[in-house]
């Protein structure tokens, strides 16, 4: 088995918060100890997506940047909280642990909010949050786990392309201020990693035969809008991964992005990006 990934900041146009200095990192490897890329300060960029990918296993966290002149209650950065849930999430992920994704899941929320809710208002509905997904080799099954918008994308060797994607925030009936925050993490409207445990159980989950597999790439939305927004296949955005690998990718949606006529999609025009591609039929 061999992984790929990369992860970079939005382009220089794009405004964000710099308080955070950890290291990132991008290349091919046969995984024998956690890697990871991200959050990161590059040149006053701020990339809030992560990556961590391990002994069998992929963490990919989207942190949600928060709109400008938003109270979440919290004095931590979005970076923050996306570094102190791969921090709870990892470890466990690590050793080997067979509990489901979603009990990981929901004991990682408990932890990060155990760690600052004697200085933080927790009910706060804009408290900094994070998509998540998780894949992992059990056995002889791959599970894995999708809360918000970073897809999952799995090929088997038919070549028959399966996305897992949560798209429920794509969904809202609008998108300003006010409906984000009153549908956040409730019922009817859309689920993320913040402050409630429970959201775990509300992602999208499952297995799939292991040997039946040939690749998976795991994305957050700043690079799966290759085919989600500039109306590419997934075979095609697989392909690409698999003939150019992630950087490539990335490259390419930004300067996609950067020509992108403005005001006829929803969302922002630059986005961090991160891209993952675990080859599994390759030692």
């Amino acid at each position: 088995m061999q992984i790929t990934f990369a992860s970079e900041p939005a382009p220089a146009g794009h405004k964000g918060p710099t308080n955070t200095d950890t290291p990132g990192h991008k290349g091919p490897m046969n995984v024998d100890t956690p890697r990871h890329a991200g959050p990161m300060n590059i040149e006053g960029r701020v990339n809030e997506d992560l990556v961590v990918v391990g002994q069998g296993f992929v963490v990919v966290l989207d942190g949600a940047t928060a709109p400008a002149g938003v109270e979440s209650g919290c004095g931590h950065s979005v970076a923050w909280l996306v570094g102190e849930l791969a921090a709870q999430l990892v470890p466990p992920l690590a050793k080997g642990s067979q509990e489901p994704l979603a009990d990981l899941l929901a004991e990682a929320i408990k932890g990060v909010g155990l760690v600052h809710e004697g200085t933080c208002d927790l009910s706060n509905p804009d408290s900094p949050s994070s998509t998540v997904s998780i894949v992992r080799a059990a056995g002889n099954q791959l599970d894995y786990l999708v809360l918000a918008d970073s897809p999952v994308v799995m090929r088997d060797r038919q070549g028959r392309v399966e996305v897992v994607l949560d798209d429920r925030v794509g969904g809202l009936p609008e998108y300003t201020l006010e409906a984000v925050r009153r549908l956040r993490n409730q019922p009817g409207g859309f689920w993320a990693a913040s402050t409630a445990p429970h959201a775990a159980y509300e992602a999208l989950s499952g297995s799939r035969d292991l040997d039946g597999l040939d690749v998976v790439a795991v994305l957050t939305d700043g690079a799966s809008r290759y085919a989600e927004r500039y109306g590419h296949s997934w075979s095609a955005l697989l392909g690409l991964l698999e003939d150019e690998g992630p950087a490539e990718l990335i490259r390419q949606v930004h300067e996609a992005d950067r020509v992108a006529v403005q005001g006829k999609t929803r969302g922002k025009q630059y986005d961090d990006a991160s891209a993952v591609l675990w080859r599994l039929n390759q030692g």
